[in-house]
């Protein structure tokens, strides 16, 4: 008989494994306790950066790089990365470091995330946080269902699965409210699944003044693709906007620079109407294509390379063509290129030009960005010209913001919109 494990796709298990070695990374001793779910993750990491649309030979310097943007040690574990991938034939590697990485989409990139987690001889446990993360996924769900789920599909005692229960929280594989002395079950994927259906269920929850308010934001975001983060929280005021944003239903993108970071809100789903929801950015390549775009729509000066047309420009990076020079290609796009999103090479008289690697990336940040008038629209504030030094994804602001900005009240708004995910009430 199939296990609910065994009924997870191949791509949304590769996808829970890259999400889940992305928090063993930043926690104490997790990568020790969970040691395939950080090998695979850390190996499909790497693999994204390597893979282009087309076959690419990557130079052994580049190879250390992708490395180190990786959080990899490249003297200790880049060799036993690069033989986890060469067993699945898809790189080799040459005498002198040298790699030759075939054509994969990131779709791709997670499947073999999922065959190397299965590789490594995955412990009952580990097993486990993905259906543990599914679940949540799916509908936010009770310690005591939770409990019952993991103990009877792998024969785990309650005291193991409370145990595994409390370290995956504490990783941040889900998060978790307390509810009437138990806890509640959830992740940032809730409103990847079944968005329609869900969005109706929490609006039925709110009052007519908070729908309109919900509303009025939608039809912005429908239109634009993203907003300012102060745009959001002007259109439904902090409180409900916090409420929202704590419960997934928005999610908050940030570009830094120099003089501090700057927010823009999308919609989960907007990156995903016509691909999988669960599995296509797995990595937020695409957002992060989108954070730079934006920025340079919106923050660069015509003369260091202000995008006037981000639908021709996208066109011609998907069609193989390299554009440029500008000197915001040089400084707005060091975090893509790290990812192996692009590549750049300096202008033989300014500035640097730029070539598209992962077209599927360029294709969703284009759905995105044209889903209405963003290409001619201000989504971000202007206070500011400088080049855009980093970026910040929805998971991880969501959980900064969860840990440093919610009080006991928003706490509260935020367990009745998990109720309303449930039961369609309050707690």
């Amino acid at each position: 008989m199939s296990t609910r494990y065994d009924k997870i796709p191949k791509k949304e298990k590769g996808a829970w494994v890259v999400h889940h070695s992305q928090k063993t990374a930043s926690t104490q001793n997790a990568s020790a306790e969970f040691p395939a779910i950080d090998a695979a993750g850390k190996a499909s990491s790497l693999l994204s950066r390597f893979a282009a649309s087309e076959e690419l030979h990557i130079p052994k310097k580049r190879v250390d790089a992708y490395a180190q943007a990786a959080g990899l040690n490249p003297k200790t574990e880049l060799a036993s990365l690069l033989e986890m991938l060469k067993r699945r034939r898809v790189i080799d590697t040459s005498q002198n470091g040298d790699v030759v990485a075939l054509g994969l989409t990131s779709g791709a990139t997670v499947q073999h995330a999922s065959d190397i987690f299965e590789e490594q001889e995955p412990t009952a446990e580990e097993r486990a946080t993905l259906v543990l993360a599914d679940a949540a996924s799916a509908s936010p769900v009770m310690r005591k269902e939770t409990t019952e789920l993991i103990s009877d599909e792998f024969a785990l005692s309650s005291q193991r699965v409370g145990e595994l229960l409390e370290r995956s929280e504490l990783i941040g594989f889900v998060d978790a409210e307390a509810v009437d002395g138990s806890r509640i079950y959830f992740n940032g994927n809730l409103f990847r699944r079944d968005n329609i259906n869900k969005v109706s269920r929490v609006l039925g929850s709110l009052s007519q003044g908070d729908n309109l308010k919900v509303a009025e934001l939608d039809g912005l975001l429908m239109r634009k693709g993203c907003v300012a983060l102060s745009e959001a929280e002007r259109v439904l005021g902090s409180a409900l906007f916090d409420k929202l944003r704590a419960a997934s239903m928005y999610d908050v993108n940030h570009v830094m620079n120099a003089s501090g970071e700057h927010g823009f809100v999308t919609r989960p789903a907007a990156f995903h109407k016509f691909n999988d929801p669960m599995v296509d950015d797995a990595f937020d390549l695409a957002k992060a294509l989108v954070a730079a775009l934006t920025y340079g729509m919106t923050l660069r000066s015509q003369a260091t390379g202000r995008i006037g047309s981000v639908a021709v420009l996208l066109r011609s990076l998907i069609s193989g063509r390299e554009i440029g020079p500008a000197t915001a290609i040089g400084e707005d796009y060091r975090v893509l290129e790290t990812k192996g999103v692009i590549q750049t090479r300096p202008g033989t008289q300014y500035g640097h030009l730029m070539k598209l690697l992962k077209k599927d990336i360029g294709e969703m940040a284009l759905m995105v960005l044209m889903t209405g008038e963003a290409a001619s629209s201000a989504a971000l504030d202007r206070p500011f010209e400088g080049n855009m030094s980093g970026y910040a994804g929805p998971e991880q602001t969501r959980d900064a913001f969860r840990r440093k900005r919610q009080t006991p009240e928003s706490k509260k708004m935020t367990r009745d919109v998990l109720s309303a995910l449930r039961t369609g009430g309050t707690f």
